[in-house]
C-alpha cells in the first residue's frame, strides 16, 4: 500500500485496499461548525464511517455521481476506490480534495469540508451497514422491475429516504429509494427502472439475482415526509423515482393524513403502458377523502381521455410531468410541500417551475442521485 496525503492522494482498487492491520483509524473533520472527530474501520468509506457516527456530512447520492460530499485531505492517508466517479470532475485533486463516499482512510487523516457538520442528524435515523437478500422479483413493465431485500438486521427509516445496494460483480453502490415505509422493518421495497448499459438494472433483471446477497447501508436522504408538519402534499416523479412517494403515501395512509391535508401526485411516464402502481395509487385515492388526486403524465402518447380506463381515481394527461404539474397547480401553492424524484433532468425542470411560481427552496425536498 503506497501512503498518501493531500496532493498525492491516487487511486487504488477497492479488492486490493488493505488498512492498518487491527486498527482503527482516527479521522478528524475541520467543518466551518467546528471539529469533528470519528473512528473509520479497515475498508470503510470515510462518509459511511461519519454518517454511522451521527455526523452531518455532505452528501446526497452517496455513490460518487453527485460530488456534494467534497472533503480536502490536510494531512493523513486516504486511498480513493474510484477515480473516474462522475461527482470527481471538478475536484481540485492537486490541493487534496476527494469525495467522501470514494475514499477510505489508510492512516489517521484530518479532512476539511466546506459546509456546517452537526453532531447528531435532526429527525433523521442515523444510518448503519447490513447484509440482504434478493427475493420477490417482479417485472412490472417491459423494463420496470420491483423486488424486496431481506435484511440480516431490522431498519428504522423515514418515508421519503433510500439506501445504497452494493451487489456481487458489480463496482460501487447504487441509490435506491424505498417504496415502503416503516419501523423496525426487515424486509425493503424498491424498484428498478433499466437503463441502456444499466449495470444494477441489467443484474436485478437477470437469472442470477434471485436469492443473492447484497450490502445495504442506510437509511439516507433528506426529502422525507413528516406528517406533524401539517403541510399539503405535492408529489412530481418520473421513472423508478416514484418510490419514494409511495413511501410517502405509505406512511400518509398510516396516519389518516388525507382527511386534514390535500394532496397531489404528478408520475411521468412515456406510455399508458408504462404506467406502473397504479392499482395502489387508485386505492391511495380511494381512501384520501377526496382530498387526494393522482395524475399519470405520458410525455409520448396522448391519452385520450382524462382518466385511466381501468383504474379508477387516477387521472390521465399529456406533456412532462414537470410541466404537467405546473400548470394544474397554478396558484394552489400556499401551505404546500414539495417532493420531487426521478431523472436529474426532470429534478431540475421542476424545481425552476416552482421557484417561478413563487414556492421558498425550503419547501422543495429532494434528493438528486438519478
Amino acid at each position: 500500500m503506497t501512503s498518501l496525503a493531500r496532493a498525492d492522494v491516487a487511486a487504488v482498487d477497492p479488492a486490493e485496499f488493505t488498512a492498518p492491520a487491527g486498527d482503527r483509524c482516527a479521522v478528524t473533520v475541520e467543518a466551518r461548525s467546528g471539529v469533528f472527530s470519528f473512528d473509520c474501520a479497515p475498508g470503510e468509506t470515510l462518509l459511511y464511517a461519519g454518517l454511522a457516527h451521527g455526523l452531518t456530512l455532505p452528501h446526497e447520492c452517496a455513490t460518487g455521481t453527485c460530488g456534494t460530499c467534497r472533503a480536502r485531505v490536510m494531512s493523513g492517508e486516504v486511498d480513493v476506490a474510484w477515480e473516474a466517479a462522475p461527482g470527481a470532475a471538478r475536484l481540485k485533486r492537486e490541493k487534496g480534495d476527494v469525495l467522501l463516499c470514494q475514499t477510505r482512510a489508510a492512516g489517521d487523516c484530518v479532512l476539511r469540508v466546506p459546509s456546517d457538520v452537526a453532531a447528531k442528524p435532526e429527525r433523521h435515523e442515523i444510518p448503519a451497514a447490513r447484509s440482504g437478500v434478493i427475493e420477490n422479483l417482479r417485472r412490472l413493465t417491459s423494463d420496470v422491475v420491483d423486488f424486496e431485500i431481506a435484511l440480516s438486521e431490522p431498519m428504522d427509516f423515514d418515508a421519503g429516504q433510500f439506501v445504497v445496494i452494493e451487489a456481487p460483480g458489480l463496482e460501487g453502490g447504487r441509490a435506491y429509494s424505498m417504496v415502503n415505509y416503516g419501523r423496525g422493518v426487515d424486509r425493503l421495497s424498491l424498484v428498478v427502472k433499466r437503463k441502456p448499459g444499466g449495470g444494477f438494472g441489467d443484474w436485478i433483471a437477470g437469472a442470477t439475482a434471485e436469492g443473492a446477497k447484497v450490502e445495504v447501508f442506510g437509511p439516507l436522504g433528506r426529502a422525507t415526509f413528516h406528517p406533524d408538519e401539517g403541510r399539503d402534499l405535492l408529489m412530481i416523479a418520473g421513472g423508478s423515482g416514484i418510490a419514494g412517494m409511495m413511501s410517502i403515501l405509505a406512511r400518509a395512509g398510516e396516519e389518516d393524513y388525507f382527511r386534514d391535508h390535500k394532496g397531489h401526485v404528478f408520475f411521468g411516464v412515456r406510455t399508458l403502458a408504462d404506467g406502473f402502481y397504479l392499482e395502489d395509487f387508485a386505492r391511495s385515492v380511494d381512501r384520501g377523502h377526496g382530498n387526494l388526486r393522482v395524475t399519470l403524465a405520458l410525455s409520448h402518447e396522448d391519452p385520450g381521455s382524462p382518466s385511466h380506463p381501468d383504474h379508477a381515481g387516477v387521472e390521465l394527461a399529456t406533456g412532462f410531468v414537470h410541466e404537467v404539474a405546473a400548470a394544474a397547480m397554478a396558484g394552489a401553492y400556499d401551505n404546500v410541500m414539495a417532493y420531487l424524484a426521478g431523472p436529474p433532468p426532470m429534478v431540475d425542470g421542476a424545481i425552476r417551475a416552482l421557484l417561478v411560481a413563487g414556492m421558498s427552496r425550503t419547501a422543495i425536498r429532494y434528493d438528486k442521485f438519478g
